[in-house]
């Protein structure tokens, strides 16, 4: 499939939530239309709590921290600074895909990772990408997405050097048996948002290049976020 890359103010400005919420909703009505590109957006978010629909209320922040409650499925999950978010704007292959969108998508981030030699999978019924070992699984990547008339929003959200402690004040997608981790805590050295911008680039193309779609999408799918 033929899609573009956009970067949005990476290393030099935080993005809004609400903002880029709109801007995916203006590029998924561009592409249903044919009148867009497939397009992922990459953008690092100020500090925004999002709700996803099966978000139970003990899940959300213990201390009333406010919360922007959106339309992808799954459960909570926080966005913010040393995270790089990616919103991939694509067609479906079909409209019982979406299961299949959300494994390349991981296969994406496995990649990324292995980039920058640190090992990570899957965890059997859990979406998103993980550093498995003992004691507990870390997630290191989330990812929740919607599907409206064949075409994704919403997408993935990869740990960098974010700070982790955001994470104390929520139940992190629903999981309570699991850690979260980030590229820099597992190896123990900085990397920023900037740094696998180039892999993250690279790893799209390489799962989604030789990916066939079909010209005119339908009906309406969500897939459970990570």
């Amino acid at each position: 499939m033929d899609f573009q890359v956009e970067t949005l103010g990476i290393g030099t400005q935080l993005v809004d939530y609400a903002w880029a919420w709109d801007y995916q909703r203006t590029l998924h009505s561009g592409v249903v239309s044919g009148t867009t590109l497939d397009t992922v957006v990459l953008l690092e978010h100020s500090p925004v709590y999002t709700a996803g629909r099966r978000t139970e209320s003990f899940e959300r922040p213990f201390d009333g921290t406010p919360v922007i409650d959106v339309d992808r499925g799954g459960k909570i999950t926080w966005h913010g600074p040393g995270q790089l978010v990616g919103y991939p704007i694509m067609r479906l292959p079909s409209v019982l895909d979406v299961v299949a969108h959300v494994r390349r998508l991981e296969d994406v981030i496995i990649g990324v990772c292995a980039d920058f030699d640190l090992p990570t999978g899957r965890i059997k019924g859990r979406s998103g990408v993980w550093v498995n070992s003992e004691p507990q699984d870390r997630k290191i990547a989330a990812i929740g997405v919607r599907v409206a008339q064949g075409v994704t929003m919403h997408g993935f959200a990869i740990n960098c050097n974010n700070e982790q402690s955001w994470f104390d004040r929520i139940v992190p997608c629903g999981i309570s048996d699991a850690g979260v981790t980030s590229i820099s805590q597992e190896l123990r050295r900085l990397v920023q948002v900037s740094d696998i911008v180039e892999s993250v680039t690279r790893n799209l193309h390489r799962v989604f290049d030789s990916l066939e779609v079909p010209s005119k999408p339908s009906s309406l799918i969500e897939a459970t976020p990570a």
